[in-house]
């Protein structure tokens, strides 16, 4: 499952309300996947998710800020997080990773 959160923390790409960027997102880009609230993914008002994500897979030197919009996180049927993808990987590259937990 993708699931898709929302935040306006990059550059405030995404000042619009959950139901805006829900059609932006459909009409521009073809999304058909889940879409959360929108969250804040770095700091004190880090959703919860974020924080475990960034605490269980750091970044580029032990870093646990989201660097930019579209990083992506693969997380196993469990829930335990498998791995973390820079904003630029395609959706296409993360394939392989994917059918392997299958």
């Amino acid at each position: 499952m993708v699931v898709g959160f929302p935040c306006n923390q990059f550059g405030a790409q995404e000042p619009g309300t959950e139901d805006e960027i829900a059609t932006f997102c459909e009409r521009n880009y073809g999304v058909d996947f889940l879409l959360t609230e929108k969250v804040n993914v770095n700091g004190p008002d880090a959703h919860p998710v974020f924080a475990y994500l960034t605490a269980a897979l750091p970044g580029v030197l032990g870093s646990r800020a989201i660097k930019w919009n579209f990083t992506k996180f693969l997380v196993d049927r469990s829930g335990a997080p498998v791995r973390r993808y820079a904003p630029t990987t395609t959706p296409e590259a993360l394939a392989a990773d994917i059918e392997a937990l299958l």
